[in-house]
Protein backbone atom coordinates (compact mmCIF):
# COMPACT_ATOMS: atom_id res chain seq x y z
CA UNK A 1 0.00 0.00 0.00
CA UNK A 2 1.07 3.49 -0.72
CA UNK A 3 2.05 6.16 2.25
CA UNK A 4 -1.24 6.09 5.40
CA UNK A 5 -3.30 8.13 5.90
CA UNK A 6 -5.37 9.12 8.77
CA UNK A 7 -7.92 11.27 9.59
CA UNK A 8 -9.70 11.42 13.21
CA UNK A 9 -13.00 13.77 13.57
CA UNK A 10 -13.38 14.44 17.25
CA UNK A 11 -15.64 17.59 18.14
CA UNK A 12 -14.84 19.65 15.11
CA UNK A 13 -10.74 18.68 16.13
CA UNK A 14 -8.52 17.50 13.44
CA UNK A 15 -5.52 15.16 13.82
CA UNK A 16 -4.11 14.26 10.61
CA UNK A 17 -0.95 11.36 10.82
CA UNK A 18 1.16 10.85 7.17
CA UNK A 19 1.01 13.38 4.53
CA UNK A 20 -1.72 14.82 1.51
CA UNK A 21 -5.10 15.58 1.74
CA UNK A 22 -7.95 13.86 3.95
CA UNK A 23 -9.11 10.62 3.00
CA UNK A 24 -12.52 9.61 1.63
CA UNK A 25 -14.82 8.66 4.06
CA UNK A 26 -18.04 6.84 2.52
CA UNK A 27 -17.37 8.16 -1.11
CA UNK A 28 -17.07 12.32 -0.30
CA UNK A 29 -14.37 14.33 1.23
CA UNK A 30 -14.26 14.56 4.68
CA UNK A 31 -15.18 18.35 5.79
CA UNK A 32 -13.66 19.36 8.97
CA UNK A 33 -15.43 22.29 11.09
CA UNK A 34 -13.82 23.94 13.97
CA UNK A 35 -16.11 25.60 16.64
CA UNK A 36 -16.25 28.65 18.59
CA UNK A 37 -16.49 28.20 22.28
CA UNK A 38 -19.32 30.09 24.05
CA UNK A 39 -17.99 32.16 27.18
CA UNK A 40 -19.46 29.81 29.66
CA UNK A 41 -17.89 26.99 27.96
CA UNK A 42 -14.61 28.67 27.44
CA UNK A 43 -14.93 29.15 31.67
CA UNK A 44 -15.55 25.52 31.96
CA UNK A 45 -12.98 24.29 30.52
CA UNK A 46 -10.46 26.90 32.67
CA UNK A 47 -12.06 25.06 35.66
CA UNK A 48 -11.59 21.50 34.36
CA UNK A 49 -7.77 22.95 33.75
CA UNK A 50 -7.58 24.06 37.24
CA UNK A 51 -8.61 20.57 38.99
CA UNK A 52 -6.47 18.69 36.74
CA UNK A 53 -3.89 20.65 37.60
CA UNK A 54 -4.51 20.71 41.37
CA UNK A 55 -4.44 16.83 41.00
CA UNK A 56 -1.63 15.06 42.82
CA UNK A 57 -0.55 18.37 44.80
CA UNK A 58 -0.37 18.22 48.27
CA UNK A 59 -2.65 19.81 51.01
CA UNK A 60 -0.88 22.65 52.66
CA UNK A 61 -0.55 21.65 56.62
CA UNK A 62 0.75 23.75 59.46
CA UNK A 63 3.48 22.55 61.65
CA UNK A 64 2.39 22.33 65.32
CA UNK A 65 3.01 24.71 67.61
CA UNK A 66 4.38 27.44 65.04
CA UNK A 67 2.73 30.34 64.16
CA UNK A 68 4.07 31.33 61.38
CA UNK A 69 6.81 30.53 58.81
CA UNK A 70 9.23 32.71 57.30
CA UNK A 71 11.36 31.64 54.49
CA UNK A 72 15.14 33.25 53.90
CA UNK A 73 15.92 32.38 50.02
CA UNK A 74 18.08 33.31 46.73
CA UNK A 75 18.23 32.18 43.47
CA UNK A 76 22.22 32.15 43.73
CA UNK A 77 24.60 30.36 46.32
CA UNK A 78 27.35 32.24 48.99
CA UNK A 79 25.03 35.65 49.08
CA UNK A 80 24.71 35.66 53.10
CA UNK A 81 21.48 34.02 53.20
CA UNK A 82 22.12 31.63 56.27
CA UNK A 83 23.92 34.36 57.96
CA UNK A 84 20.91 36.92 57.17
CA UNK A 85 18.67 33.90 58.56
CA UNK A 86 20.58 33.21 61.80
CA UNK A 87 20.79 36.69 62.34
CA UNK A 88 16.88 37.35 62.19
CA UNK A 89 15.82 37.06 66.02
CA UNK A 90 17.65 38.23 69.02
CA UNK A 91 19.08 35.08 70.99
CA UNK A 92 18.57 34.91 74.30
CA UNK A 93 19.65 32.27 76.27
CA UNK A 94 22.57 30.19 74.92
CA UNK A 95 21.64 32.37 71.83
CA UNK A 96 17.59 31.65 72.25
CA UNK A 97 17.29 29.90 68.85
CA UNK A 98 15.83 26.47 68.15
CA UNK A 99 18.60 25.27 65.61
CA UNK A 100 17.73 21.98 63.25
CA UNK A 101 19.72 21.60 60.28
CA UNK A 102 20.82 18.08 58.32
CA UNK A 103 24.55 19.39 58.50
CA UNK A 104 24.34 18.38 62.13
CA UNK A 105 23.03 14.83 60.81
CA UNK A 106 26.27 14.29 59.08
CA UNK A 107 29.93 14.05 59.82
CA UNK A 108 31.58 17.44 58.85
CA UNK A 109 33.57 16.90 56.15
CA UNK A 110 30.86 14.08 54.60
CA UNK A 111 29.00 15.47 51.46
CA UNK A 112 25.35 14.89 51.45
CA UNK A 113 24.81 13.43 47.88
CA UNK A 114 20.92 12.58 47.65
CA UNK A 115 18.41 12.11 45.03
CA UNK A 116 14.95 13.85 44.96
CA UNK A 117 12.83 11.75 46.96
CA UNK A 118 15.26 11.43 49.42
CA UNK A 119 15.55 15.10 50.36
CA UNK A 120 12.26 15.36 50.16
CA UNK A 121 11.69 12.95 53.05
CA UNK A 122 14.68 14.58 55.16
CA UNK A 123 12.72 18.04 54.54
CA UNK A 124 9.42 16.88 56.10
CA UNK A 125 11.81 14.99 58.91
CA UNK A 126 13.41 18.19 59.78
CA UNK A 127 9.65 20.57 59.99
CA UNK A 128 7.67 17.79 61.41
CA UNK A 129 9.80 15.56 63.22
CA UNK A 130 11.43 17.99 65.27
CA UNK A 131 10.63 19.18 68.49
CA UNK A 132 9.91 22.72 67.64
CA UNK A 133 7.99 23.80 70.77
CA UNK A 134 5.37 26.81 70.92
CA UNK A 135 7.25 29.31 67.99
CA UNK A 136 6.01 32.67 67.41
CA UNK A 137 8.32 32.63 63.54
CA UNK A 138 10.11 29.24 62.36
CA UNK A 139 12.97 31.10 59.71
CA UNK A 140 13.25 28.29 57.37
CA UNK A 141 17.27 28.88 55.55
CA UNK A 142 16.12 27.57 51.93
CA UNK A 143 18.93 26.05 49.59
CA UNK A 144 20.00 28.32 46.38
CA UNK A 145 17.63 28.01 43.36
CA UNK A 146 14.17 27.73 42.34
CA UNK A 147 13.91 23.83 42.47
CA UNK A 148 12.20 20.68 44.01
CA UNK A 149 13.06 21.42 47.97
CA UNK A 150 11.65 25.23 47.18
CA UNK A 151 8.70 24.35 45.62
CA UNK A 152 7.78 21.17 48.15
CA UNK A 153 7.87 23.41 51.05
CA UNK A 154 6.03 25.86 49.47
CA UNK A 155 3.50 23.65 48.72
CA UNK A 156 3.51 21.37 51.76
CA UNK A 157 3.14 23.93 54.50
CA UNK A 158 1.46 27.67 55.24
CA UNK A 159 4.42 30.16 54.32
CA UNK A 160 3.98 33.39 55.98
CA UNK A 161 6.14 35.37 53.78
CA UNK A 162 9.74 35.03 52.04
CA UNK A 163 12.88 36.95 52.20
CA UNK A 164 14.86 37.37 49.31
CA UNK A 165 18.91 38.04 49.84
CA UNK A 166 20.93 39.26 47.08
CA UNK A 167 24.05 41.17 46.78
CA UNK A 168 24.34 44.05 44.50
CA UNK A 169 25.98 42.57 41.52
CA UNK A 170 24.18 41.66 37.97
CA UNK A 171 24.58 37.94 38.44
CA UNK A 172 23.17 37.80 41.93
CA UNK A 173 20.14 39.76 41.19
CA UNK A 174 19.61 37.87 37.76
CA UNK A 175 18.78 34.72 40.38
CA UNK A 176 17.26 36.68 42.91
CA UNK A 177 14.49 38.18 40.53
CA UNK A 178 13.63 34.17 39.29
CA UNK A 179 13.94 33.38 43.10
CA UNK A 180 11.04 36.30 43.91
CA UNK A 181 8.94 35.49 40.55
CA UNK A 182 9.04 31.81 42.14
CA UNK A 183 7.35 32.77 45.26
CA UNK A 184 4.40 34.79 43.58
CA UNK A 185 4.26 31.97 41.15
CA UNK A 186 3.32 29.41 44.72
CA UNK A 187 1.22 32.53 45.65
CA UNK A 188 3.47 32.78 48.62
CA UNK A 189 3.79 36.86 49.86
CA UNK A 190 7.68 38.24 48.95
CA UNK A 191 8.02 40.62 51.92
CA UNK A 192 11.06 42.55 50.25
CA UNK A 193 14.56 42.02 49.66
CA UNK A 194 18.00 42.23 51.91
CA UNK A 195 20.84 43.81 49.84
CA UNK A 196 24.12 41.92 51.74
CA UNK A 197 27.63 43.17 51.46
CA UNK A 198 26.51 46.53 50.25
CA UNK A 199 29.64 48.53 50.74
CA UNK A 200 33.16 48.15 52.35
CA UNK A 201 34.56 50.55 54.66
CA UNK A 202 38.41 50.44 55.24
CA UNK A 203 38.55 50.33 58.90
CA UNK A 204 41.77 52.94 58.49
CA UNK A 205 40.84 55.27 56.30
CA UNK A 206 37.09 55.00 56.66
CA UNK A 207 36.64 54.88 52.66
CA UNK A 208 33.39 53.18 51.46
CA UNK A 209 34.42 51.08 48.28
CA UNK A 210 31.34 49.47 46.42
CA UNK A 211 32.98 45.98 45.59
CA UNK A 212 29.74 44.16 44.51
CA UNK A 213 27.88 47.65 43.07
CA UNK A 214 25.94 49.92 43.81
CA UNK A 215 22.41 49.80 44.92
CA UNK A 216 21.72 46.82 42.68
CA UNK A 217 18.80 45.30 44.99
CA UNK A 218 17.16 48.61 44.98
CA UNK A 219 16.76 48.62 41.34
CA UNK A 220 15.28 44.83 41.33
CA UNK A 221 12.90 46.10 44.22
CA UNK A 222 11.48 48.84 41.73
CA UNK A 223 11.19 46.33 38.76
CA UNK A 224 9.54 43.94 41.47
CA UNK A 225 7.33 46.31 42.89
CA UNK A 226 8.84 45.85 46.77
CA UNK A 227 10.86 46.81 49.22
CA UNK A 228 14.48 46.59 50.41
CA UNK A 229 14.08 45.51 53.68
CA UNK A 230 17.83 47.44 54.46
CA UNK A 231 21.66 46.55 54.02
CA UNK A 232 24.04 44.55 55.31
CA UNK A 233 27.71 45.57 55.38
CA UNK A 234 30.41 43.52 53.85
CA UNK A 235 32.52 43.69 57.06
CA UNK A 236 35.19 41.48 59.06
CA UNK A 237 33.31 41.34 62.17
CA UNK A 238 30.25 39.31 60.62
CA UNK A 239 32.35 37.02 59.33
CA UNK A 240 34.77 35.88 62.02
CA UNK A 241 31.68 36.24 64.16
CA UNK A 242 30.18 33.65 62.09
CA UNK A 243 32.78 31.67 61.90
CA UNK A 244 33.10 31.06 66.09
CA UNK A 245 29.59 30.08 65.95
CA UNK A 246 27.93 32.87 67.33
CA UNK A 247 25.35 36.05 65.59
CA UNK A 248 26.91 39.16 65.68
CA UNK A 249 23.68 40.03 67.30
CA UNK A 250 24.74 38.29 70.17
CA UNK A 251 28.55 38.69 70.14
CA UNK A 252 28.64 42.25 69.61
CA UNK A 253 24.80 43.50 70.01
CA UNK A 254 25.79 47.39 69.51
CA UNK A 255 27.45 46.96 66.35
CA UNK A 256 26.23 48.47 63.11
CA UNK A 257 26.22 45.30 61.56
CA UNK A 258 24.46 44.19 64.31
CA UNK A 259 22.10 46.72 64.23
CA UNK A 260 21.45 46.48 60.71
CA UNK A 261 20.25 42.92 61.16
CA UNK A 262 18.08 43.89 64.15
CA UNK A 263 16.60 46.23 61.40
CA UNK A 264 15.67 43.72 58.55
CA UNK A 265 14.19 41.19 61.58
CA UNK A 266 12.35 44.32 62.39
CA UNK A 267 11.08 45.29 59.04
CA UNK A 268 9.87 41.27 58.37
CA UNK A 269 7.91 41.16 61.57
CA UNK A 270 5.85 44.64 60.74
CA UNK A 271 5.30 43.29 56.94
CA UNK A 272 3.89 39.66 58.15
CA UNK A 273 0.19 39.18 57.87
CA UNK A 274 -1.40 38.70 61.24
CA UNK A 275 -0.76 35.20 62.80
CA UNK A 276 -3.91 32.62 62.99
CA UNK A 277 -4.92 32.35 66.31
Amino acid sequence: MGSWRRLLLLGGLSLRGGGGAAAPLGGSRALVCRRQLSGAESETLKQRRTQMMSRGLPKQKPIEGVKQVIVVASGKGGVGKSTTAGNLMRPLLNYGIACMSMGFLVEETVPVVWRGLMVMSAIEKLLRQVDWGQLDYLVVDMPPGTGDVQLSISQNIPISGAVIVTTPQDIALIDAHKGAEMFRKVHVPVLGLVQNMSVFQCPKCKHKTHIFGADGARKLAQTLDLDVLGDIPLHINIRESSDTGQPIVFSQPESDEAKAYLGIAAEVVRRLPAPPE
